[in-house]
């Protein structure tokens, strides 16, 4: 069965980014869907264009969104596998390098 409401949401302005999460046979992965709301005399609608004002924010819920799943899977990781990216460390590219010992 198809879940029907995104496990999390991030808005900016009349940018919006929904988080779904679907259950593999790998373990869960997250896909996200992002739209314009916009009102009309009738309620509210979606879109999934973007005028040229709108980019920023596209790109800043985006980002959010990556965050959100990011933190999402390192929590559900297992043990062992948190004790490895213990011996990493970020670089100045913000990209982790793993360190030797």
């Amino acid at each position: 069965m198809a879940q029907e409401r995104p496990v999390h949401e991030i808005r900016l302005g009349k940018v919006k980014a929904a988080i779904w999460r679907n259950e593999t046979d790998s373990g869960p992965r997250h896909s996200v869907t992002i739209s314009r709301i916009y009102k009309t005399e009738t309620g509210w609608e979606s879109s999934f264009s973007f005028g040229r004002d709108e980019l920023p924010l596209v790109s800043k819920v985006a980002d959010q969104a990556h965050l959100w799943i990011y933190q999402q899977s390192e929590r559900n990781e297992p043990e062992e596998n948190r004790s490895e990216d213990r011996s990493t460390s970020k670089n100045g590219s913000g990209s982790r390098t793993r360190t030797n010992r």
